[in-house]
């Protein structure tokens, strides 16, 4: 693994690893692998794409956090976790994603608000109904959880939980509720474009 992780040293390198490996659907189990693990089950969603990601970018002593996007109804939509990180005073983000958006972004923006915006337009039900309600702090899990978890044999449970606890900050204003518009076809069309189709013969 180490060699794998000196050799990801910047985030285009990142983000095209992690887009190679295959996306986890969880077909038997809600899973939280350590990145120790994601590699030997060759297979990753955002959450351990995440993590993964910011253990090169410690390796490579980049600045790094976890942030979660929080949507307003379970029922109907995922959360989704980032990686986001810290270079020349300019913020980015790797994503592990099996859609055509809520992708990479580059490191240019300002700040980690800045950042999350950018991912509110593209987060979306087929119906265009823009889901996301808040995004969380940058949170560093490093000074909170230290280094044990990076080779962990079981589920990150306990670093899942505490990014869905930290503090979240709503997406919109309450007295622009109602102004929000509905993602239109074209917008619609162009995100069910996936990368990895999901194995329908597992048996749970």
């Amino acid at each position: 693994m180490i060699k794998i992780i000196k050799k990801l040293n910047d985030p285009k390198k990142i983000q095209d690893f992690l887009d190679k490996i295959p996306f986890n659907f969880e077909e038997r189990r809600e899973t939280y692998y350590s990145p120790v693990q994601m590699l030997k089950k060759n297979k990753a969603h955002c959450f351990e794409g995440a993590v993964f990601a910011c253990l090169c970018f410690q390796k490579n002593k980049i600045e790094n956090y976890l942030m979660d996007l929080k949507v307003k109804n379970l029922k109907k939509d995922s959360d989704h976790t980032l990686c986001i990180f810290k270079i020349n005073k300019h913020w980015g983000a790797i994503s592990k994603t099996n859609h055509s958006v809520l992708r990479f972004r580059d490191p240019i923006y300002k700040s980690y608000r800045e950042l999350a915006m950018s991912f509110y337009h593209e987060y979306f039900l087929d119906s265009g109904e823009k889901t996301l309600k808040s995004f969380s702090k940058p949170l560093n899990i490093w000074q909170k959880f230290g280094v044990k978890w990076v080779e962990s044999e079981k589920d990150l449970d306990e670093i899942a939980k505490a990014l869905d606890k930290s503090p979240h900050i709503d997406f919109v204003p309450k007295v622009n509720a109602k102004l929000i518009r509905r993602a239109g076809k074209t917008e619609i069309k162009g995100a069910a474009i996936t990368e990895w189709k999901e194995n329908k013969k597992v048996v749970k």
